[in-house]
């Protein structure tokens, strides 16, 4: 008699996205195969944590004091950066990379240890669950509208309302919609000397020209969103101070970032309906 397959808790090759144990990989990722991502160009492709860990291993780039950027290496899924951000109230990972080892536990601990992590959207779900656990079930963020997106659920995830989240004193998310309902922001006013930072994600995309930012609905497909839509994430920024954006790919706006936030919306607006010179 043959024993039963062996259960694992497959991560999507594409996204990163890991999902519960099961004897065979899903049938498909619902992340990529929505239109915002996309599906692998040779078919959906599978991995584990535990390849993963065999041949990559993150790298920490300082950025600032209390600020830590974490990219794994070669690169995973879509490739973004989680960035650790250190507050005398605790500590929080913004945003998540699929991949989580031993060393990358201890060097966050030497850091001083994780109180909790904030999720900007469903692209960089990826391992949470995994994160969280090291930490000793650290609470995870993620803004209500998001909910459908979470394909490996657990009691650590606190899915929150409303339109901003203080997680610590001096930490706040901010809930801008666009890439999605749910896509957040967090604003760490301690940032930038003490000028206000702000982590993006790819809801406002730090471009290759870093005085500017973009906004899409989908960034690999080519999708724009509409002026509406532009026009309610700015308003969702401006009331809180920041001279520097952080994005999810090394991107970063150092100066007059929310100066950069209102030029490149008027610019997207002006391009999208035709109102350019």
């Amino acid at each position: 008699m043959k024993g039963r397959a062996l259960m694992e808790m497959y991560v999507c090759v594409t996204c990163g996205s890991q999902y519960p144990a099961s004897e065979q990989p899903p049938d498909g990722c619902p992340i990529c195969l929505d239109d915002r991502q996309y599906v692998n160009p040779n078919g959906q492709q599978w991995t584990t944590l535990e390849a993963l860990r065999g041949d990559h291993r993150n790298r920490f780039i300082a950025l600032e004091p209390g600020l830590t950027a974490i990219l794994p290496e070669p690169k995973v899924g879509i490739g973004q950066r989680a960035h650790l951000i250190e507050t005398p109230a605790g500590n929080i990972l913004w945003d998540c990379i699929a991949l989580i080892d031993d060393e990358t536990i201890a060097e966050i601990e030497r850091h001083g240890g994780l109180a909790g992590i904030a999720l900007s959207h469903p692209h960089y779900y990826t391992t949470q669950v995994e994160w969280s656990r090291a930490f000793g079930d650290a609470p995870v963020w993620i803004h209500a509208d998001d909910r459908q997106w979470v394909m490996r659920p657990d009691p650590a995830i606190r899915f929150w309302d409303g339109e901003e989240l203080e997680l610590l004193p001096g930490l706040t998310m901010i809930r801008c919609g666009g890439h999605f309902p749910g896509a957040s922001v967090l604003h760490w006013p301690a940032g930038a000397e003490g000028r206000g930072a702000l982590f993006s994600g790819d809801t406002i995309q730090v471009v290759a020209d870093p005085r500017w930012v973009s906004f899409m609905y989908s960034y690999p497909n080519s999708v724009p969103l509409d002026p509406a839509t532009i026009r309610r994430i700015v308003a969702a920024v401006e009331p809180y101070p920041f001279d520097r954006i952080y994005g999810a790919f090394g991107g970063i706006v150092r100066e007059d970032a929310l100066g950069a936030v209102r030029r490149s919306a008027e610019r997207y607006i002006a391009h999208i309906t035709g109102q350019t010179d």
